[in-house]
């Protein structure tokens, strides 16, 4: 990603993520241009006739930010990354998105490709993240679900028995399931939870 891409991630974000996703939870050019301030070789876009067709962002947090499994916005402090940790063990995932237009087509893949590289190359422990489960809510169809319900919803997404439509193709990505945590970030579809998602070179 460089300056000129920010404009571009901006506008990518409110195509990948339509209502009823929060507009005020989106990316900002002011977060990006700190992201790339703090940390550019974290971050990644895919081009398409020069625009911009997909983003990962990214940042490296403390061993003990990773073990504590705490919401979006305590794990990373927020969208400038206040908890950004130069001497970080881990690269954690903040957010990807791919324009509709172009999924299906490895795009997403390729920006994991290029994370996974990240950690090998810088000697990192993992790549971490926590997915949304947009497709959790639907499937539930109950206002307040248990952490035994949010596990057993991500269980059964792992061995196929459902999909759903971030989780799933993640999976596919040789990241494995590490278990959820509550109220990660305001996402009514995801019951505001997210699936803990961990790679680690060699596996």
């Amino acid at each position: 990603m460089a300056p000129a891409d920010v404009p571009g991630v901006v506008e990518l974000q409110r195509a990948c993520f339509p209502p009823p996703f929060p507009e005020e939870l989106l990316w900002q050019a002011e977060h990006i241009a700190r992201h790339l301030e703090i940390f550019p070789e974290g971050q990644f876009v895919a081009l398409h006739e020069g625009k911009v067709i997909a983003s990962a962002s990214a940042c490296l947090i403390s061993e003990d930010a990773w073990q504590a499994h705490l919401p979006w916005e305590e794990t990373l402090g927020g969208y400038f990354f206040d908890r950004f940790d130069a001497q970080g063990s881990t690269l954690y995932g903040a957010d990807v998105s791919v324009n509709p237009e172009f999924r299906g087509r490895g795009v997403g893949r390729g920006l994991y490709q290029c994370r996974y590289d990240f950690v090998r190359n810088s000697g990192l422990l993992r790549y971490g993240t926590a997915c949304r489960i947009p497709d959790f809510r639907g499937w539930f169809g109950r206002d307040s679900a248990s952490r035994a319900d949010l596990e057993e919803y991500c269980r059964l997404v792992e061995m196929g028995k459902l999909s759903d439509r971030t989780l799933s193709p993640l999976l596919r990505y040789c990241l494995r399931r590490e278990g959820v945590i509550e109220n990660y970030i305001e996402d009514i579809e995801s019951a505001n939870a997210a699936c803990v998602l961990v790679w680690e070179p060699g596996q």
